[in-house]
């Protein structure tokens, strides 16, 4: 895929909408060609190997190919907040989150922008920006971008979110969803190889892949670790998720307005370690709160903090 002109007719995701962002046409991640984003800060909420004490470097951009109806982050992920920032500006907010001690860069939700991702990278490395760089996705990507970034990003982090496409259909809009992400991830596995960690446990390459668990829908969660681990074996990581928070009400699905049960994550623990699992991440203690998800004030984004 050429970087030339990539907004005109945009195909960066599977959704292949084809608008003209370059001339202002919202795409259906709703965006324009321009970058917004809606904070730019140290993140302590990630997986121990990439948060750890020092914290993750996240970068949160505003729009969404995927846009799931229960998404935390929904009013960036519909482009209702964030802030029109050039690729300069993302170039020094890249080296403001290494001088501020990040462990890594997260980039949360970048496949529309890539293009000026990478024109901020190449930036920034010529400046001595020289830390891992995370790809934090919802794994709904299409592999042609993928490839984009070789040589870019050390870490990929994609959600599985659905082994199922009725679910995927139904929350999503992506009846596609299971075999797409599932031939991104492939991708992303060819680019990083096993999951390789620094001498204070911090990843510095590698694939680990999240699985949400939605309430009242334990099956497809075991359908889906199951996938993951038969198609990629002990390659990749897997981190298991119970932070589903219901944050908007819904009438047709009655079960997303409630927390998971400790009963139901632990249902999914138990078939995923009889599954064969055996490298990955769990999550311990109470994890559904409104206070685990950011506040999208334009930290960073404006202006750098003091150091």
């Amino acid at each position: 895929m050429n970087m030339a002109g990539a907004y005109k007719d945009c195909t960066l995701c599977p959704r292949e909408c084809r608008a003209d962002r370059e001339a202002g046409e919202k795409g259906y991640c709703g965006m324009e060609g321009e970058v917004r984003a809606a904070r730019a800060a140290l993140h302590m909420w990630e997986e121990p190997c990439i948060s750890g004490e020092r914290g993750s470097g996240a970068v949160f951009f505003s729009g969404c190919s995927l846009r799931c109806i229960y998404c935390q982050n929904r009013e960036i992920a519909l482009g209702e907040r964030g802030r029109k920032i050039s690729a300069e500006r993302l170039t020094e907010i890249f080296l403001s989150l290494q001088h501020q001690g990040a462990a890594n860069l997260n980039l949360v939700t970048a496949a529309h922008f890539v293009p000026q991702v990478i024109e901020a990278l190449n930036r920034a490395r010529e400046e001595g920006f020289c830390l891992p760089v995370v790809y934090n996705s919802g794994g709904y990507e299409k592999t042609e971008t993928l490839r984009m970034l070789e040589g870019y990003v050390d870490v990929y982090l994609p959600d599985y979110k659905y082994a199922e496409p009725e679910l995927a259909a139904a929350f999503s809009n992506a009846p596609d969803y299971p075999w797409t992400a599932a031939a991104a991830i492939e991708e992303m596995l060819r680019q990083t190889g096993p999951c390789v960690f620094d001498e204070n446990g911090y990843i510095r390459r590698g694939t680990i892949v999240r699985h949400l668990i939605l309430p009242g829908h334990t099956r497809n969660s075991v359908k889906a670790i199951g996938f993951l681990l038969k198609t990629f074996g002990t390659d990749l990581h897997i981190s298991i998720l119970k932070q589903y928070t219901p944050v908007w009400k819904f009438e047709r699905y009655p079960e997303l307005n409630r927390t998971v049960t400790g009963r139901e994550y632990e249902k999914v623990l138990k078939a995923a370690l009889e599954l064969g699992l055996q490298n990955g991440y769990f999550q311990e203690g109470e994890t559904a709160k409104e206070s685990f998800i950011p506040a999208f004030d334009y930290e960073g984004i404006l202006s750098d903090p003091p150091l």
